[in-house]
């Protein structure tokens, strides 16, 4: 789907202003375009480039294989869908605290964070190797360091134009959910 709908996106310009992530106006700020409900879901499925589709779809197709084996098929859409929500939530709040200037937030990066918690929270001792440096480490420690060079990059505002927010946003909606679905602290019964 994500392929189909890059293809679209290339034979339609105007897309990116219907369909991406866009932060709702705030009086005294820059004109964008308007921020619309169903760009929480949609943003995840345009892409900025070839390079950018091509990295969130072989993750996808990395961790998202094995987590859709042990959740099923709905659950795992449910899953993923889930995180993509979260991910545009924590990016539209922390546009709005950080106060950046408005642009839009695009890609499925929000959806495969939260899929690589899943993968290391399912899989915690599967051993995962980086291509650069090239490292073998388990499944859970892969995700908290990835997860923690995230937060530092958003914090610091370190390499503009990368969502590192919405990234987050995809790792903690995932947690939440798994964790409600195991009947796990903060839901715990």
């Amino acid at each position: 789907m994500n392929v189909a709908v890059f293809a679209l996106q290339g034979l339609w310009p105007g897309s990116i202003e219907v369909f991406a992530l866009w932060p709702p106006a705030l009086p005294g700020t820059l004109e964008h375009p308007d921020f619309r409900l169903w760009q929480l879901v949609s943003y995840g499925f345009l892409h900025g480039s070839v390079l950018h589709l091509g990295f969130n779809m072989l993750a996808l197709w990395m961790f998202g294989r094995d987590v859709e084996g042990a959740l099923g098929q709905r659950r795992f859409l449910q899953y993923y869908l889930t995180c993509v929500v979260t991910a545009a939530v924590a990016q539209l709040l922390t546009m709005n605290f950080m106060q950046t200037p408005p642009y839009p937030t695009v890609g499925a990066s929000g959806g495969v964070f939260g899929l690589l918690l899943a993968f290391g929270l399912l899989f915690p001792r599967r051993v995962v190797m980086l291509l650069i440096p090239p490292i073998p480490l388990p499944a859970r420690v892969f995700v908290v360091v990835y997860g923690l060079i995230e937060l530092v990059l958003g914090v610091t505002e370190t390499q503009s134009g990368v969502a590192h927010f919405a990234h987050l946003g995809g790792l903690a909606g995932g947690f939440l959910l798994l964790q409600y679905w195991r009947a796990r602290w903060p839901f715990s019964r």
